[in-house]
C-alpha cells in the first residue's frame, strides 16, 4: 500500500502547466509541522515535500490557493530518479495527489473554500 496523508501550508504559489495533450498539472511545495516534547523542551520539526496534482484538481488548487494557505493532501509517494550531465545520480520524493482538501476559511471572508463540504461547493478532488 502506498498512501500518504498530510496537512500543511503551501510553501509557494501553485504553478499550473499543461501537458502536450492538454492535461492540467499543478505543482507546489507543502510544509508539515510536527511539535513534540523532548525532555522539558518543546521542539518543532518541519517536513518539506513537493506535491503534483492533475486535472480539475490542479486547476482548482492553482486558482484558489496560494503560498501560506493550508491544505490536506491524500496522495501516493513517488520517487523521481535522474542523472546529471556530469554523471551524478540524483533522486527526490514527491507526492502525487489523489485528493486535495481546502482547509480553513477564505481570507476575504466570502464563505467557504471550494471543496469544503460545509460550503456547498463541489469537491474538486
Amino acid at each position: 500500500m502506498n498512501l500518504v496523508v498530510m496537512i500543511g501550508n503551501l510553501t509557494r504559489n501553485p504553478e499550473l502547466r499543461y501537458t502536450p495533450s492538454g492535461t492540467p498539472v499543478a505543482t507546489f511545495g507543502l510544509a508539515c509541522n510536527r511539535r513534540f516534547k523532548q525532555g522539558d523542551e518543546l521542539k518543532e520539526e518541519v517536513t518539506f515535500i513537493d506535491v503534483v496534482a492533475f486535472g480539475k484538481m490542479a486547476e482548482s488548487v492553482a486558482q484558489y490557493k496560494q503560498k501560506g494557505d493550508k491544505v490536506g493532501v491524500t496522495a501516493r509517494l513517488q520517487q523521481q530518479r535522474w542523472e546529471t550531465e556530469d554523471g551524478q545520480k540524483r533522486s527526490k520524493h514527491q507526492l502525487v495527489a489523489n485528493s486535495i482538501e481546502f482547509v480553513g476559511a477564505k481570507k476575504d471572508g466570502g464563505g467557504g473554500d471550494p471543496g469544503d463540504p460545509e460550503s456547498g461547493d463541489p469537491d474538486y478532488s
